[in-house]
């Protein structure tokens, strides 16, 4: 069998280049946006699909804002604040493969059969990672990133050259490559140099990450603590009740898409269960809390009246609130009486308190709550044994900030006459 020609050589190569160059493009651009978090500041997202162009989004609720504040955008978030954002290996896989092809393309002989395995296997190696976290994106978080679409985009045609330059050299001479006939013991030894070289592009970034975050122990507790802690008139329902856990009080509105995503983080962190959580309802609706300026989700009042009917059962009612935000606030702002339709279709038992004047008395005293203990006008917050978790701790530093929190002596006592 005939050698391709060079050109036919070098085609599949000039494809792994094009693909690993704009994978290393766009995971560039997600680490640089994880990375500004690391101030403890907010800033806006780069959500574009051509990277550069458009204002940075820092509203907050663009897709991309919500897979990098998801439980799945780092790893080892337990051991330094954030974590390692998974962009950063990604980074170092595509730049393997960048050098990987742009060497196969400078050197004069065709690609030996040792390159184009070790092509394959990362090249295959990002495709797989890039269809799981895809995955997560589309079913799991409901969201499109558009930078990420720009790292899956780069995987596939890495994957399609890795997997061509792959085949043009197995067609070539029969399939035999001289230098494995010439010295067969070899091959295991580049093999095992190729492995270590992609070993390398990972690690190394990912050891210096981590040597150099920032440590935020020191910040830990020092964002205030409750005043008062008795609670005469039963505002704090049972949200996850662990008895003997640490007393954790959770100031939420349930049409806050902030609140959702608080409550995805804190279910994966693995310390729900050492805390016995209560929920204080603070709405942010003009219709029924004084203290905001205008209605920032419409149907909140009216969403929070549901909650406190629930009683013990609150935490179903704010499930499915969670589940249908953006249904039930988009229709409560064409129709105001659109979210007490709504909620009673899910929960008819609810129909002869939502709405009335006891439950808007106790909505009333939840806000009176949070004025004695001059609570910001925010959510969500969290409260442990009544100190005061950082708002910067709330997002990618949660797993960190609550868990050294955690790891403290317990503080306050549980408040009395507080639902149990």
């Amino acid at each position: 069998m005939l050698d391709p020609s060079p050109s036919q050589n070098r085609l599949p190569l000039i494809v792994l280049t094009v693909g690993a160059a704009i994978g290393l493009l766009f995971a560039s651009v997600s680490t640089y946006d994880f990375a500004q978090h690391l101030d403890r500041q907010v800033h806006g997202l780069h959500c574009s699909i051509i990277p550069g162009l458009g204002t940075p989004d820092a509203s907050g609720t663009s897709g991309c804002h919500v897979t990098l504040m998801s439980p799945y955008s780092s790893v080892f978030r337990s051991l330094f604040w954030g974590g390692l954002p998974v962009s950063l290996p990604g980074m170092s896989l595509f730049a393997y493969l960048l050098w990987r092809s742009t060497s196969g393309l400078l050197s004069k002989g065709p690609l030996d059969k040792g390159a184009a395995r070790a092509l394959l296997g990362a090249g295959a190696l990002a495709l797989l990672t890039s269809l799981g976290m895809g995955t997560l994106s589309l079913f799991v978080l409901d969201a499109i990133c558009k930078v990420c679409l720009g790292i899956y985009i780069g995987s596939l045609v890495s994957f399609i050259g890795a997997a061509w330059a792959y085949g043009a050299q197995g067609a070539r001479r029969d399939d035999l490559d001289e230098a494995d006939l010439d010295a067969p013991a070899a091959a295991p030894t580049r093999a095992l140099a190729l492995l270590g070289a992609l070993v390398a592009f990972v690690a190394m970034p990912a050891a210096a990450w981590a040597a150099l975050v920032p440590d935020h122990a020191r910040y830990i507790g020092t964002c205030g603590k409750l005043s008062v802690m008795d609670d005469p008139k039963g505002v704090l329902l049972p949200l996850d009740p662990h008895p003997g856990g640490r007393l954790a009080i959770e100031v939420l509105d349930p049409l806050c898409p902030s609140c959702k995503g608080f409550e995805e983080r804190l279910q994966s962190s693995g310390h729900a269960e050492a805390l016995d959580r209560r929920v204080l309802l603070f709405p942010l609706d003009g219709s029924c809390n004084w203290m905001v300026g205008g209605t920032l989700h419409p149907g909140a009042c009216t969403l929070s009246e549901a909650v406190i009917c629930a009683k013990t059962d609150a935490r179903r009612v704010i499930e499915w609130a969670f589940a249908n935000q953006e249904q039930i606030r988009t229709e409560s702002a064409a129709d105001p009486e659109a979210a007490a339709r709504l909620v009673l279709n899910q929960f008819p038992e609810l129909k002869t308190c939502v709405g009335s004047a006891n439950a808007r008395a106790q909505l009333n005293h939840s806000l009176r709550w949070a004025v004695r203990n001059e609570l910001p006008v925010l959510t969500p917050q969290l409260y442990v044994d009544g100190v005061r978790l950082c708002d910067a701790d709330t997002d990618l530093g949660l797993d960190f900030a609550l868990g050294t929190l955690l790891s403290s002596p317990g503080g306050a006592a549980a408040p009395a006459g507080g639902a149990r």
